[in-house]
């Protein structure tokens, strides 16, 4: 067995990311370029070296940024992905075209058709927990098994490992991107991908999309 797509094991996960969305940039088809961003460190890390080492090779008024999960609390909280996103990336570039936040007091269905409209997002970039979640897809939780027909679904872990409820992209959601990029990194995440790789139904072992791209370091592919 082996993870769902392509996996890359890089000695620098933020650089090898910061690399893959210049070249999703470069050989998008449409003038516009529209990413899904994700949270978390690893996150944070990757869009602190895309906005630092790579951002100039970007054209950031061409970029439709959304995002992939949010956590249900004010935007200018530090837990708020929008919050993590905004300082690490989107201030240091200066802008971008348009940025669609998640609002959860609106509900899916406004982000719903938001995406809809969109049709295909460019690049949905994703993390994995240590119990293999991915976006906001909780292991037992409802929106693993959302309806097809729904690309965003409030959510909620079950078991209680991760606070706020949140408004995340469904597999369906994330299937729409035409390159899903996981990054993983650290040996508390080498289990669950270790067990994705042997063919346990966690979250992250359900990601598809027209491409998929695991970014993982030397710790986390430690039992490969």
């Amino acid at each position: 067995m082996a993870l769902p797509g392509e996996v890359i094991v890089a000695p620098d996960v933020p650089a090898a990311f910061a690399r893959e969305t210049i070249d999703a940039f470069r050989g998008r088809p449409l003038d516009t370029f529209s990413i899904a961003l994700s949270g978390g460190e690893t996150a944070r890390r990757c869009y602190e070296h895309l906005a630092d080492t790579a951002g100039s090779q970007i054209d950031w008024w061409k970029v439709d940024v959304y995002w992939g999960d949010e956590r249900c609390v004010p935007h200018d909280d530090p837990d708020s992905n929008y919050h993590l996103a905004r300082g690490a990336l989107l201030d240091r570039v200066g802008a971008a075209n348009a940025t669609h936040l998640m609002r959860c007091a609106e509900g899916p269905d406004p982000y719903q058709l938001r995406l809809g409209d969109l049709g295909r997002i460019d690049l949905v970039h994703l993390g994995m927990g240590a119990d293999g979640h991915t976006a906001s897809l909780f292991p037992h939780s409802a929106a693993l098994d959302a309806d097809p027909g729904r690309l965003v679904a409030m959510n909620d872990d079950p078991l209680g490992n991760n606070p706020y409820q949140r408004m995340t992209l469904t597999f369906a959601g994330i299937a729409r991107a035409a390159l899903a990029i996981i990054t993983v990194t650290g040996e508390e995440k080498a289990p669950a991908l270790a067990a994705i790789a042997g063919g346990e139904d966690l979250p992250a072992s359900r990601i598809a999309s027209e491409q998929v791209l695991w970014l993982i370091d030397e710790a986390a592919a430690s039992q490969l």
